[in-house]
């Protein structure tokens, strides 16, 4: 099912293969491991693999969740798991996410975009971005048993909440999930700013977008902003560009990951990894507005830059999740792109070390 697996290769064998300089922007160094894709309109269980927005890996288990942004089109709205098993990535399964009466989602009433395993429960959590352009669906965080079932909704923070005149833009909503401090903190990422927080990055200038602490019953403890980069280029169709978060990740220390996707029409992806703590920013859960607030942002260090390692491609990457110990002692870092089910982009799960 998979092609070029050095990924499993390390997994079984512990060979690591530096295939470009490692990133030395700050005091990570990251390294290549390897590249698995998966092929194109792959079919499996009834079901069209693509659109994989998010991967977590259980370490109690060794299995891999995956979640698709099928918008119930193609099938029902779906989770995937998998592992690796004898030089290979399989899938092992697929469910449908349920709604709390026990359905499928409807066409077009969800949008999944991350997926990880609660370390209490063996469930796992998701997230929907809702939706503004047809109709006003919030976005969600839910909680479901492995086999897809519901089993509750976190009360998202108030200025998520879609309405006519604030809240998220249409497709820069919940693209980031990540559980902290062992599980007892769940923190959800904003792809990008809400509409009232200003314009969307471009080539001239970043954006500010929120990230949001919560507890696991969903009292809001703090949210920040994190300063998006400025579009790395101008199309030169002058089509779409944008650029915001797409994966959240917590590590020790009270310290998250967090993968910023661009994307140019006409040029293509750009894709980098930054560090930041939590520590010393401002509280911004009570400014109604960050354009031109005084508020001090979230500092982050860059991490990596996939454009610097050895890929086939750097593609539309939207998941990212800490995978098994290798056994030099670094942690392996599994990121997977989001093929958008198109025959131009691929499935890529990209594996890093880092120290």
């Amino acid at each position: 099912m998979a092609k070029k697996t050095a990924l499993s290769g390390v997994l079984a064998a512990g060979l690591l293969v530096a295939a470009a300089a490692p990133a030395t922007a700050g005091p990570d160094r990251v390294e290549l491991v390897g590249e698995t894709t998966l092929p194109h309109a792959m079919q499996f269980d009834g079901t069209t693999v693509g659109g994989l927005s998010g991967i977590d890996y259980n370490p109690q288990t060794g299995e891999w969740v995956l979640i698709s942004d099928d918008r119930s089109d193609r099938q029902p709205a779906r989770i995937y798991t998998g592992r690796f098993d004898g030089g290979e990535f399989r899938l092992t399964g697929t469910n449908p996410l349920l709604r709390p009466d026990g359905t499928t989602y409807p066409q077009g009433t969800v949008d999944p975009e991350d997926v990880r395993w609660d370390p209490w429960t063996g469930e796992i959590w998701w997230t929907s971005e809702g939706e503004r352009a047809q109709q006003l669906i919030d976005p969600t965080v839910r909680r479901a048993k492995a086999d897809g079932s519901f089993t509750g909704d976190l009360p998202i923070a108030d200025n998520l909440r879609m309405r006519p005149e604030t809240g998220p833009k249409q497709n820069e909503v919940l693209e980031g999930l990540t559980l902290a401090q062992g599980g007892s903190l769940v923190v959800s990422a904003m792809e990008g700013p809400l509409v009232e927080d200003g314009e969307s990055p471009t080539a001239e200038h970043g954006a500010l977008s929120r990230i949001t602490v919560q507890t696991r019953h969903g009292r809001v403890l703090g949210q920040y902003a994190y300063p998006l980069d400025p579009v790395f280029a101008e199309s030169p169709t002058g089509g779409f560009a944008n650029n915001g978060v797409t994966a959240i990740l917590a590590d020790r220390g009270g310290d998250h990951l967090v993968l910023e996707r661009s994307f140019v029409t006409g040029v293509g992806n750009s894709v980098r990894l930054y560090r930041v703590n939590l520590r010393n920013a401002t509280d911004v859960r009570d400014v109604d507005s960050l354009a031109g607030a005084d508020v001090r942002p979230l500092r982050k260090e860059l991490v990596a830059d996939l454009g610097d390692f050895d890929l086939s491609t750097v593609d539309n990457v939207e998941g990212m999740t800490w995978g098994p110990w290798l056994p030099d002692g670094r942690r392996s870092l599994v990121l997977i792109s989001d093929d958008n089910f198109s025959p131009t982009q691929t499935t890529q799960l990209i594996t890093l070390a880092v120290r």
